[in-house]
C-alpha cells in the first residue's frame, strides 16, 4: 500500500527524475552548472563528487527544498511534477534521508516516527502497523521503546531511513546514508536499499565512498565544481576511463620505480606517499614489480575511486 499523501498518477512514464540544463548559483557561486540526467524507475542512481560539488544541492531541487535559477532556461521533471509549482506532489511521493539524522532526543524510536506520521496525515493505526513493520525491516523492533540519545550511530541512521519509508515512497533520496559507519552497518544498509529497489523503490544517493557507489548504483554522475565530469555506469566509467590494473608502490620504493625505463603505455600518478603505476598490461607492470622490494608494492584491478580521483583531482587544494 502506498502513502496516505499520493498527488495523482501522472508519474508512470519511462523516467522517474528527468533534469535538463539546471543551475543554480548562491551569489556569485555557481553551486550546479548546465546538469542533466534521467533516473529510470526502481534503479539506483548516484550523484558521486568532492565537498562543494553541487550534490546536495541537487538533490534539494528535486524535492523542493531549494529553487533552480529562474533564469536558467532549464526543465525538472519528478514524476511528471515540476518542483518549482509542484512541490507537495513530490514531497508526498519521495521520502529524504538527510545528512544529519534530525532525531528528537527527547522522545523514543515510536515516538520519532508517529510525530512524522501525521505529517502525511497516517491514521493512527495505520501508522503504528507501519512502523511495527519498518523497525522489523530496520531490524530495530527490540529498541522499539529506546530514546534516542541511547542508540548507537547506526541505530540512528536506520531510524532516519524508516522514518523516510513511513508514507511508501516511490522515490528515496540519501545524502550520505551510511557515513561515519561501521562496515557490518553499512553493509545492512546495502541489503535493505537493495531490497527496496526490488520492490520498486527507486533510489537517489550521494556518497563518499566508492565502494558503495559500485555496488549500489545502476548509474551515476562524477560531479566537480558544479558540472558532470563523467557519466554511466559503474562498469561503464571504470572501462572508459581508467587502464584496468594499477601497481601502487609506496615511498620506500618509489625512487627506483621513477628511475625504471616503464614499459610503453603506462601512465604515472604521485601523490605524497604514493606512486601509482596504471596500465591496461597487467604482465608489463609485473615486470616493473619484479624490480621492486618485496612489502613496498600491489597490483590490483582498477577500480571506482581511481576514476573518480583521476576525474577531480588528489590534492585537497584542487577539490575545495
Amino acid at each position: 500500500m502506498r502513502g496516505i499523501c499520493r498527488g495523482d498518477e501522472r508519474g508512470m512514464s519511462a523516467a522517474v527524475i528527468r533534469v535538463g540544463n539546471i543551475s543554480k548559483t548562491f551569489g556569485p557561486v555557481h553551486a550546479v552548472r548546465d546538469l542533466s540526467f534521467e533516473v529510470e524507475p526502481a534503479t539506483c542512481f548516484g550523484l558521486l563528487g568532492p565537498n562543494g560539488a553541487g550534490k546536495t544541492t541537487m538533490m534539494k531541487m528535486i524535492y523542493a527544498r531549494s529553487p533552480r535559477d529562474r533564469d536558467c532556461g532549464g526543465t525538472m521533471d519528478i514524476f511528471g511534477f515540476d518542483p518549482r509549482t509542484q512541490e507537495l506532489q513530490i514531497k508526498c511521493l519521495a521520502g529524504v534521508v538527510p545528512q544529519e539524522d534530525s532525531l528528537d532526543d527527547e522522545l523514543n524510536v515510536v515516538g520519532n516516527l508517529m510525530i512524522y506520521a501525521r505529517f502525511y496525515s497516517i491514521p493512527r493505526a495505520e501508522a503504528l502497523r507501519r512502523i511495527e513493520a519498518l523497525l522489523t525491516f530496520m531490524e530495530l523492533s527490540e529498541r522499539r521503546h529506546a530514546k534516542i540519545r541511547e542508540l548507537s550511530g547506526g541505530m540512528k541512521r536506520r531510524l532516519v531511513i524508516a522514518r523516510a519509508l513511513l508514507n511508501n515512497p516511490r522515490l528515496l533520496i540519501l545524502d550520505e546514508p551510511t557515513t561515519g559507519l561501521d562496515p557490518q552497518v553499512r553493509h545492512v544498509i546495502w541489503d535493505k536499499l537493495r531490497l527496496l529497489k526490488r520492490q520498486g523503490t527507486t533510489i537517489l544517493l550521494t556518497t563518499h565512498y566508492m565502494d558503495e557507489a559500485f555496488v549500489m548504483c545502476d548509474n551515476l554522475i562524477i560531479m566537480d565544481k558544479g558540472e558532470a565530469i563523467v557519466q554511466g555506469s559503474p562498469a561503464e566509467l571504470l572501462e572508459r576511463n581508467i587502464e584496468a590494473f594499477v601497481l601502487e608502490v609506496d615511498s620506500n620504493a618509489m625512487e627506483t620505480a621513477s628511475n625504471r625505463t616503464l614499459p610503453a603505455g603506462v601512465r604515472v600518478d604521485h601523490s605524497h606517499e604514493t606512486m601509482r603505476l596504471f596500465s591496461n598490461d597487467v604482465d608489463g607492470l609485473r615486470a616493473v614489480a619484479d624490480t621492486l622490494a618485496r612489502g613496498h608494492h600491489i597490483i590490483r584491478r582498477s577500480n571506482l575511486e581511481d576514476v573518480f580521483l583521476k576525474e577531480t583531482g588528489r590534492l585537497l587544494n584542487e577539490i575545495q
